[in-house]
């Protein structure tokens, strides 16, 4: 039993040495450099009248950075080792399930598309410019899910856009 014990440890030590480069958590964290964060308000550019909305997306991605990553925010853009601008660039509530009986819809998906750049202050580098889509469905006519699923979208944005800056490196 002994014999099969050190056998077993010598082969897990063995697989553990020969594999020992095969992964790593390089991306997966920002540069120690980077302490702050200036964010700016989104601009609306999508023409839909939902400029009240660029105030809770921005709040939104403010929060989750504070609670959730090392970097705080910071009001000067001069001071800030990072920015990270964005803009609402397009939305659109239509049809997404009709009715079989009567073909009228008996969803709308709503669709939000944000454009976002974030640039390394520090080092004058650009880290990303990306898109980030956000959709959600809700029973036509119902004026309280449409504004749930306007917040839900603007969430699954902010996730994204999350994920993206803490691991865009």
């Amino acid at each position: 039993m002994r014999k099969t014990t050190i056998t077993l440890t010598g082969l897990l030590i063995l697989f553990l040495c020969l594999f020992q480069g095969c992964y790593s958590f390089s991306g997966s964290s920002l540069p120690p450099y980077l302490k702050n964060v200036a964010i700016p308000v989104f601009d609306d550019r999508s023409g839909a009248g939902i400029a009240q909305y660029r105030g809770e997306l921005t709040k939104g991605l403010v929060d989750r950075i504070e609670s959730q990553s090392p970097l705080r925010i910071t009001p000067s853009f001069v001071s800030a080792d990072a920015l990270i601008e964005g803009a609402i660039v397009s939305f659109s509530d239509s049809p997404s399930q009709l009715s079989s009986k009567t073909e009228r819809a008996v969803t709308n998906r709503i669709t939000i598309v944000v454009q976002v750049a974030m640039e390394d202050r520090v080092k004058k580098s650009k880290v990303f410019s990306q898109t980030f889509v956000g959709f959600a469905d809700y029973p036509v006519g119902n004026f309280t899910a449409q504004r749930e699923a306007i917040r839900f979208s603007f969430n699954q944005i902010i996730d994204d856009i999350f994920d993206r800056v803490v691991s865009g490196w």
